[in-house]
């Protein structure tokens, strides 16, 4: 691990570096299943592992909006990259939950700490010991994993109150990492699976699940902590899929304006190239204005009326949009866009198997914002 006083603030121009690394090696990525480690690296020293970290632990505790932008400017070059980066800062603002000695454990070599997590659905087998609890089991989907010097793992618990979740945060010496990461889309962010083999966790270093969803308490506790995780879980795997838009778009103006007619005329010059263009333009501006308002009110409405509900609705209906987006451009781009090394059909890919995440479904989102409203008798 560099030394934190080498590693700059997210929103610096490290962002910048660390989209360039993505693209050059964007390839590679995909081909080895997991992020180049120049990548891995370049997020690092670009702050995102450290954007929500508290600041006693010597984290940036950032905003929405922030990550927001900085995780749509990686994911224009790499949408894994931009997935691995807007998890990284989730997950340091999951751990931020644990209690105080937890906390200190796991940045105890600094707030540049990468973390991944497991932690939906809850799995593995958790008993009591003396301090703490003895964790067994495996889990899938672990983005990041294997740059990762901790993990968040979600496990069911049987106690006197009832069945909860609890998380656990688990160091890199008592998991092993498993080869099954074999996707059509979002290849390069290693998301395999892990296993513990009947491990120690101090109490200390777990926190229950309902935590998350009611963010925390108390004086002197950031903004970014007392957010409850409902309100800016879509928010946070959106933000990759408006960067591979944006990505997208640039791809296919490039193939186009390369690209002449049967008439020997330019393709941009064409009305239907023309129409494909400006609508799919438009829809990724209105994409992010929708996920950048969902990112103000996670910075700045009132913490007693968070509108829970209009930003699950905001995230869900952005990625459709987004979605739609990619795949008009990805029909018109002609067969070169389908070759292999094309970042169109990279990006094609990634927006697809992204929008699959259960987060980012319009069915919960519009049932959660038909309550609202009939709970409100307002539409926002």
């Amino acid at each position: 691990m560099r030394p934190t006083a080498q590693i700059p603030s997210a929103g610096t121009g490290g962002i910048q570096d660390a989209a360039a690394r993505a693209a050059r090696h964007a390839r590679e990525s995909e081909q080895s299943r997991t992020l180049h480690p120049a990548v891995a690296d370049a997020l690092l020293l670009a702050g995102f592992a450290r954007h929500f970290v508290p600041a006693e632990f010597g984290g940036t505790v950032g905003t929405f909006t922030e990550i927001l932008d900085s995780v749509a400017r990686v994911g224009e070059e790499c949408t894994s990259a931009a997935w691995c980066a807007a998890l990284q800062a989730a997950h340091g603002r999951l751990a931020a939950h644990l209690p105080g000695q937890g906390q200190a454990d796991l940045w105890a070599e600094g707030p540049d700490t990468p973390v991944a997590a497991a932690v939906v659905p809850p799995a593995g087998e958790l008993t009591t010991a003396l301090g703490g609890y003895r964790l067994t089991g495996r889990w899938g989907f672990a983005s990041g994993v294997d740059h990762a010097h901790w993990i968040l793992l979600a496990a069911p618990e049987v106690g006197a109150t009832g069945h909860h979740q609890r998380i656990l945060a688990v160091p890199r010496a008592d998991f092993s990492i498993h080869d099954t990461w074999h996707n059509s889309g979002l290849r390069g962010t290693g998301s395999h699976s892990v296993t513990v083999d009947d491990a120690f966790v101090p109490e200390h270093r777990t926190v229950l699940r309902d935590a998350l969803a009611a963010g925390r308490t108390g004086e002197g506790v950031a903004r970014c902590h007392r957010i409850p995780y409902t309100l800016v879980a879509s928010l946070i795997f959106a933000a990759p899929a408006l960067g591979a838009a944006r990505g997208a778009l640039r791809a296919w103006t490039a193939l186009a304006a390369d690209r002449v007619t049967a008439g020997g005329g330019r393709r941009l010059d064409d009305a239907l190239a023309q129409q494909v263009l400006a609508r799919s333009a438009a829809e990724v501006d209105a994409a992010h204005l929708l996920l950048r308002r969902a990112a103000d009110r996670a910075d700045q409405a009132p913490l007693d009326d968070l509108p829970v509900a209009l930003n699950m609705r905001d995230a869900s209906v952005a990625v459709e949009m987004l979605v739609g987006a990619v795949e008009r451009l990805f029909r018109n781009g002609g067969t070169r866009a389908q070759a292999d090394g094309e970042p169109l059909q990279r990006f094609w890919r990634d927006v697809h198997a992204l929008a699959a995440h259960g987060a980012l479904q319009l069915p919960p989102a519009a049932a959660a914002y038909g309550q609202f409203v009939a709970a409100r008798g307002t539409t926002g």
